[in-house]
């Protein structure tokens, strides 16, 4: 049984590529596209039996949504919110702790 290292509204930051997210969605091992896969470069290409998180994601200019191997993920400890303009959908922001929570409408 694959146990993932990261839960639903953590924020983590991308091991080799600057950018950061909020996790919103989790699989227990790679289940997107081969296409999406092949165009991965080899010498980078994850591992298909670990967790791939779904990110609210953002970078210096723009944001977006991510699919992640939990291989290339790292807390991101900034304490700092994600201004994605999709994270208040789903989830609320607890300053107290710098993490996010889902929104009781989406958790029920």
């Amino acid at each position: 049984m694959v146990h993932a290292r990261f839960a639903i509204g953590d924020i983590v930051r991308h091991r080799m590529f600057p950018f950061r997210g909020v996790i919103f969605d989790i699989d227990p091992e790679f289940d997107n596209t081969e296409e999406w896969y092949e165009a991965i470069p080899a010498e980078i290409r994850p591992r298909k039996d670990q967790p791939f998180y779904h990110l609210l994601a953002e970078n210096e200019d723009t944001e977006y949504v991510a699919y992640v191997s939990e291989q290339n993920l790292l807390p991101d400890e900034s304490g700092e919110p994600v201004r994605h303009p999709q994270v208040g959908d789903i989830f609320d922001w607890n300053a107290d702790n710098g993490r996010y929570v889902v929104r009781d409408a989406i958790a029920h």
